[in-house]
């Protein structure tokens, strides 16, 4: 049992991230937008995790000054912007269809890595990448829900949920080559909260955040898909290849989806479980190594 438990931490890990889409759902409907609840998730983490390091981790709690634009990266082009896309598509289209762009990330980290970190694109990475693309097209390109297309703009803040999503493993990935991940996390929602808290106004909807039910959506969001799902991930991705580990967190759009269809009446059509299969499917390809080539472990949120 003890040898399984790493994959089951990492499938608890992706099940957390495919409820997201409740508890966004949940601070719309109490009348916050889709930047305001970025800014809850955000601020949110970044205070258990703050706690957390002065618990745990005071010898990782230090960064140097002329590294903080690596973190502005992380934290304000990746997870400001990936979060705002994701919760808006969510909102535009529907949670199953807002997952299958988010996971189109893999394709656009393939196309940036390729451009700006010198890696090659083999014949996996072009065919993973040609997967996500056909995809798109049957997944997003389709009558939605109401019968009618779902827009240009909605596509592509979808897809620009991947592409931030993306940015992460870039900055990311030249972060963790000089510090631990959680220092990597924290700062990245340290970043993130300063830089949304005084250009959302969200302390002046504090009386909105404690009435009736919805703190607990607000304490519900940072602990769970967030705090909690990057512990068991990490946990996990320390005692297993990162490739593994990445295929085992497809879980993810599937949880999404059953919430989509059974808590919120999502109804994908065929083509659009088509397109999603295949954006799965590319992401396994992008991650899955052949035995002689081992990946380096990476880490996600």
């Amino acid at each position: 049992m003890h040898k399984k438990l790493p994959y089951l931490m990492i499938a608890f890990a992706a099940a957390m991230w495919g409820l997201i889409g409740f508890f966004v759902k949940g601070l719309s409907d109490a009348g916050f937008s889709a930047m305001e609840i970025v800014a809850i998730r955000v601020v949110t983490a970044a205070v258990i995790l703050v706690l957390v390091g002065l618990a745990a981790y005071r010898g990782h709690l230090k960064i140097r000054i002329k590294d903080l634009p690596l973190f502005i990266g992380t934290g304000i082009f990746s997870i400001v912007f990936f979060n705002w896309c994701y919760f808006t598509a969510i909102e535009l289209m529907n949670i199953p269809i807002a997952v299958a762009l988010l996971y189109t990330s893999p394709a656009f980290v393939a196309v940036l890595s390729f451009i700006f970190l010198k890696e090659s694109i083999d014949r996996r990475k072009l065919i993973a990448i040609s997967l996500t693309i056909i995809g798109c097209t049957l997944a997003a390109g389709i009558t939605g829900q109401e019968g009618s297309s779902f827009s240009a703009a909605a596509v592509l803040i979808g897809l620009g949920a991947g592409f931030g999503y993306a940015l992460y493993s870039i900055f990311g990935k030249v972060a963790l080559r000089k510090y631990h991940p959680f220092t990597v996390t924290l700062y990245t929602f340290i970043v993130a909260a300063a830089a949304l808290i005084p250009t959302t106004g969200i302390a002046g909807k504090a009386s909105i955040l404690f009435n009736g039910g919805t703190w607990l959506y607000v304490v519900g969001l940072g602990i769970f898909p967030t705090v909690l799902a990057y512990f068991a991930y990490s946990w996990g991705l320390e005692r297993t290849e990162s490739s593994t580990a990445a295929v085992v967190a497809t879980l993810e759009p599937v949880i999404a989806t059953m919430l989509g269809v059974l808590v919120y009446g999502d109804r994908p059509g065929i083509l659009q479980f088509v397109g999603s299969l295949l954006i799965v499917l590319s992401v396994m390809a992008v991650n899955i190594s052949l035995p002689a080539r081992k990946q380096k472990k990476h880490f996600t949120f």
